[in-house]
Formats: C-alpha cells, structure tokens, sequence
C-alpha cells in the first residue's frame, strides 16, 4: 500500500464546507483530489488509472445531486472488473453521510462493495483510525 507522500485520495462531495473540511484534516497526508458528484467521481477514478497513478482511498458522499454516490460506487466497482482489478488492489471507498439511514448503509456495503461508512460531521480521529483499519498508512 502506498505510504503518505504518494497516497491519493478522492474526496467526492457536493457541499463546499464538507470538501474543504475533509482536504484540509488530509492534506499532511495525501495527495487530495475533489468532486462534486458521483458522474465526476466516476470520470476522475477511470482517469487516474489511465494515468497509471490510482487513487488509495475514496470518500464518498451518498446523498448528492447527478449521480449518487450509490451509483458511482457500483460503477468504480464495475470499472474495476473491466480493466482487471485484482480483489487486493481494489480502491478503499469510505461512504460519508449526514444521514443515520440504515438502508443506505446497508445498499453501500451488500450492493455496492463500500469497504466502510462514517457519519457526518466527519471527526479526525474516527476517519484515521478508520483508514488504518483499512491498511491505509498515515506516515
């Protein structure tokens, strides 16, 4: 797994405080790419495997207008099955929410592959923990 400095993460989000938020507690970290929808989160994921530099992580807002984040974690996913992912390699996604919403949560992790999920406000301590749990290292 790549180490800190060469870490790239994804940060999808429609609210402008909550990606701002979100850069800033990662930026000693990784390299912070953001988005505002599930169809740009979709485009940049496709693109930085063209670019041979994948992203490690994605933070992934559910509720969003265009293309939820729902359906942009199947398609990552299905992207990945076309271009011949191995399980191991897959992207870490984290699903975020404002909303306690069992059904949502449910439907990111059985029908989507979300590796895990955190409500918001989003706090430090929880999303790094978290992100070790997923093997991700914060050097």
């Amino acid at each position: 797994m790549s180490g800190s400095p060469n870490m790239r993460v994804l940060i999808v989000e429609d609210d402008f405080g909550g990606r701002r938020y979100l850069q800033m507690m990662l930026r000693d970290l990784a390299r912070c790419d953001v988005v505002v929808d599930g169809q740009e989160a979709i485009e940049a994921f496709s693109l930085a495997w063209e670019e041979n530099d994948p992203y490690r992580l994605i933070l992934l807002d559910i509720m969003m207008p265009n293309v939820d984040g729902q359906t942009a974690l199947r398609e990552i996913r299905a992207v990945e099955k076309r271009i011949g992912v191995h399980a191991a390699e897959q992207v870490k996604v984290i699903m975020t929410t404002a909303l306690e919403d069992p059904k949502n949560v449910v439907e990111a992790y059985y029908q989507g592959g979300a590796d895990s999920y955190l409500v918001k406000p989003i706090e430090r301590e929880k999303l790094f923990a978290l992100m070790r749990e997923l093997g991700l290292r914060l050097e």
